[in-house]
């Protein structure tokens, strides 16, 4: 990772020379994750990245844990030019468009090496999308797969009837519709207080949430269960980065394209080692029973035909094109 690092720095240095004298532009960045996750960590290296490379012409400082933006208000601050940039999961956007949830719909793919390949054949419709509502896509970091989080041991959807569960976007909240659970929509940055006060007892969310928020500190166990990889995104406002001259670009895109290499090698080796940090806590770890799993991919199935009549064509498109590789 100190390579990585270094690379971003070398990189943005070397560019300096090519740079005329301009003047300065100060931008700020919301992130809704805490400043130790490790979408946060990749936010604020390529901000380094970006200020270093442009020789200080754009100065980028971060705001992580919904410091200046709570994680829901984000996208719309960019949008509007409030913040010319900033990093979003788009699919607690799924209510504005089907697409932005294209990344949530339950056991489509299940793995790192899928999951890629979904993303291949959905960001095109997806960048479109955004530049309808004038943001342009910088980069894109995957989360570690999907696990289920309890306050007591769960073999079965029966269990799970009347638990709060904290949801964060359209898929979350069906799920606990379908389960017999009880929706509450939580922040992430109110993930620790929500569970510490019974507000929420439950959630489906990756090893790396929970352990950046300690929430062995109220919750007892959590199931391997892979449902699927959601995914941040960081935007920029489209009349911003129409406004950036060309060799600025040049240094951002670089900046972005190293930043999404080393945040999805984040996400693979964080996956491990937070689900050890997990039971390190005291947490009870392990894959979901066979029961469980099938009840789970049966509303899965379920899930899955809601989305692709909400997503329409654009939505059967990305399916039928991920399924013919």
């Amino acid at each position: 990772m100190k390579t990585l690092t270094t690379t971003l720095a070398a990189l943005a240095t070397a560019a300096l020379a090519t740079l005329p004298a301009m003047a300065q532009e100060k931008w700020d960045l919301p992130m809704a994750y805490s400043a130790s996750n490790f979408h946060s960590v990749t936010g604020a290296e390529f901000a380094q990245c970006v200020t270093t490379g442009t020789g200080g012409a754009i100065e980028i400082t971060t705001h992580p844990s919904g410091s200046l933006f709570a994680g829901a208000d984000i996208k719309r601050a960019v949008q509007t030019e409030q913040v010319p940039i900033g990093e979003r999961l788009l699919s607690g956007h799924q209510n504005e468009s089907a697409i932005f949830g294209w990344d949530s719909v339950p056991f489509l793919v299940s793995s790192f090496d899928q999951h890629e390949k979904l993303y291949e054949v959905a960001k095109p419709y997806l960048e479109e999308l955004l530049a309808e509502q004038n943001l342009t896509l910088l980069y894109s970091v995957p989360w570690p797969p999907q696990g289920l989080y309890f306050n007591k041991e769960v073999n079965s959807v029966a269990d799970m009837e009347g638990i709060k569960f904290r949801s964060y976007n359209n898929a979350t909240a069906r799920l606990a519709e379908l389960t017999g659970m009880l929706p509450v929509q939580i922040e992430a940055a109110e993930i620790s207080q929500a569970f510490a006060t019974g507000v929420a007892e439950s959630m489906v969310s990756s090893g790396a949430t929970g352990y950046d928020r300690k929430v062995w500190e109220s919750l007892s166990h959590f199931y391997e269960v892979d449902a699927w990889l959601p995914r941040n995104y960081m935007l920029i406002n489209s009349d911003v980065w129409a406004d950036v001259s060309e060799a600025n670009k040049n240094i951002i895109n670089a900046c972005a394209g190293m930043a999404e290499y080393a945040g999805t090698w984040r996400a693979k080796e964080y996956t491990g080692f937070t689900l050890a940090g997990l039971a390190a806590g005291g947490m009870t770890v392990a894959p979901a029973g066979d029961t469980l799993m099938a009840e789970l991919k049966a509303i899965g199935e379920t899930m899955t035909a809601e989305w692709l009549e909400a997503a329409g064509e654009t939505g059967k498109n990305i399916v039928d094109a991920y399924n013919a590789q």
